[in-house]
């Protein structure tokens, strides 16, 4: 449990002391300075620690928000402060310097103590965050009558109906924002005050999609009509997880990356489900449309996650005033375009409910097309208009954005050889990627079945592989390199196991896929929450990106049709075995030595 300590006289009539009890502290009262420096010493040094003016009113939210988040290694509104262990040795030397006076006294002044022991670890190495508190109360008055004015500030305010709204993702789509979340806010209010935590409600979300994905596997329609209800209801969960984890502060690392990972699983999922009922249904095989949707969303997120991180820090030399900035502040000033621009990019939300539409009242194949031209027009119009952002805005790139984009990119040891021979740059990164990429992608669509072409195409894409990354990362449009390996590496298994054309290429092909782009997401989770990359045993282990390219096209080259089924089936076992260990094994670990919490509001997904 957390310990608070009150410190000052207490104040007659005050709920304060109950309040933090409510949010889970143990409260210690400390009316002089040396006793709350003797209780700041006894409380356990693995726990959190707060102190809270006596004299403190407010809504119980705001002192939520000061004292619970644990996202923040210390935190503080006004006469309320708190931090977690990692910050205990800069709180015992702030609050020190706090109680001391000019002569070296330790008496307890007049004024309050939690603020200027705020003020001090504001000046220390220790970030403190300050939450927007908005028309929520937080103060400590000075005087009868200020007491009283700020008890009807606060009860003025239902902090219940702003924890509420809170607890909704602020950008959002609009299918999301209009449609789900004026209901699925009230089941996150039901799920904690019933004590049930995000990841319990993410791991039911989880289990509907499955049972949506066996319904449409049975290919009836009554079966499908059930996949689309149970797939909206799914998402219904999927947004319920974040706002409980919103409006209980619940936010975990664990639960950061059940929560990415899981929307991945359960969608890849449901395109697996509607391919086995298109076949339980009428015989029609859409194992390829399946294994197309899946790399054409998982290019489309590699495109956003390299954009970010490529411009998270990025210094800009100029401001950015390209025609599409423009275009796109006039627009802003418009409401209901901006509603259109995030309709049409097909975020979860209006991607699910067109998926569990379709599934209901039309086929798979049917269900697949749309969602590829309806996500081909967002891939194009999103990366469109970050490739003009990006050659109009200069910006000087850092170390770390480099970094990044390298470890995004995934090369293997082959690769990394000719990185190693530093050549003369001829051509820019995404050239060089796009031009090998293209090569390997087009020889396996264009040639026969076993032809040795798509070897020779194979060893360019290594090659090109290395010389892309031969140099940092930091050009205007190098984001785009490893979206172009994630296409190679996804399309290229996709041409040959169609080229195979024997039953169960495509399935194995869509597992092999999985799973690596299972390893690929987990990337980016890392990297999003400051814990870098995969160990460089992991990528040589599974090849690298280019490695495994060159292995599949091998195998294609060198074995009949079966036995390639075989060899994508063999490598997609091994590859998710190795990564998924590997990743639950740091996740755990991660989590389990305390982790800084992470919860990413992003861009929706």
């Amino acid at each position: 449990m957390s310990t608070a300590i009150l410190t000052g006289q207490p104040v007659p009539g005050s709920s304060l002391e109950g309040d933090l009890r409510g949010l889970g502290f143990d409260v210690r009262v400390a009316s002089r300075a040396a006793d709350a420096e003797a209780l700041l010493a006894e409380a356990p040094a693995n726990e959190r620690v707060a102190l809270v003016d006596a004299g403190f009113v407010g809504h119980v939210h705001a002192l939520r928000l000061g004292l619970t988040d644990p996202r923040f290694p210390a935190s503080a509104v006004p006469g309320a402060v708190t931090v977690q262990p990692a910050a205990r040795a800069a709180l015992t030397r702030a609050a020190r310097a706090a109680v001391q006076d000019p002569a070296g006294d330790t008496a307890l002044r007049t004024d309050v103590l939690a603020d200027r022991i705020a003020g001090e670890l504001d000046a220390g190495d220790v970030p403190l965050h300050r939450p927007e508190l908005g028309a929520l109360v937080a103060t400590v008055p000075a005087d009868p009558q200020a007491r009283n004015e700020a008890r009807q500030a606060v009860a003025a305010v239902d902090d219940e109906e702003i924890r509420l709204r809170t607890a909704v993702k602020s950008r959002d789509g609009f299918f999301t924002t209009h449609c789900i979340s004026p209901y699925s806010k009230y089941l996150a209010r039901w799920c904690a005050r019933r004590g049930l935590t995000p990841n319990q409600v993410t791991t039911a979300s989880l289990a509907t999609a499955l049972i949506a994905a066996g319904c449409a596997a049975t290919g009836t329609r009554l079966g499908f009509v059930a996949a689309g209800v149970l797939l909206i209801l799914s998402f219904v969960l999927d947004c319920t997880d974040g706002q409980l984890a919103r409006y209980s502060l619940q936010y975990s690392t664990m639960g950061a990356w059940l929560d990415a990972t899981f929307d991945r699983a359960k969608e890849y999922a449901y395109y697996a489900g509607l391919a086995l009922g298109a076949a339980n249904a009428s015989g029609d095989d859409v194992w390829a449309l399946a294994l197309g949707a899946m790399v054409l969303q998982t290019c489309r997120h590699v495109v956003d996650f390299s954009f970010n991180e490529a411009n998270a820090d990025s210094i800009a030399a100029t401001a950015n005033t390209s025609p599409t900035a423009a275009l796109s502040g006039k627009l802003d000033s418009v409401g209901w375009t901006v509603w259109v621009r995030r309709m049409i990019v097909l975020p979860i939300g209006e991607r699910w409910a067109m998926i569990a539409l379709l599934t209901a009242v039309t086929t798979p194949r049917i269900t697949f097309w749309f969602l590829l031209i309806g996500c081909a027009f967002a891939a194009c119009y999103t990366t469109a208009g970050r490739v003009l952002r990006s050659v109009t805005r200069k910006a000087h790139r850092t170390d770390r954005a480099a970094k990044a984009l390298a470890d995004l990119a995934d090369n293997g040891p082959l690769a990394d050889a000719f990185a190693a021979l530093k050549p003369a740059a001829v051509l820019p990164a995404p050239v060089v990627a796009f031009v090998g990429a293209a090569a390997v992608v087009a020889v396996a669509a264009l040639t026969s079945y076993g032809s040795t072409w798509v070897i020779v195409a194979a060893v360019v894409y290594v090659i090109a592989s290395g010389l892309a990354l031969a140099r940092p990362l930091k050009g205007a449009l190098d984001w785009l390199v490893p979206p172009f390996f994630r296409a190679a590496e996804y399309l290229t298994v996709l041409a040959l196991a169609a080229a195979a054309d024997v039953n169960g290429a495509l399935p194995a092909a869509f597992g092999l896929v999985s799973a690596v782009a299972y390893h690929h997401y987990d990337t980016v989770y890392r990297i999003r929450g400051d814990a870098g990359a995969p160990p460089h045993w992991l990528v040589c282990a599974i090849g690298g990106q280019e490695g495994r390219t060159l292995a599949v096209v091998l195998a294609a080259a060198l074995l009949p049709a079966q036995g390639f089924t075989v060899a994508l089936t063999v490598f997609a076992v091994v590859v998710a075995l190795v990564v998924l260990v590997e990743s639950i094994r740091f996740w755990v670990t991660a989590h389990n030595e305390g982790a800084p919490a992470v919860h990413d509001e992003g861009e929706p997904a």
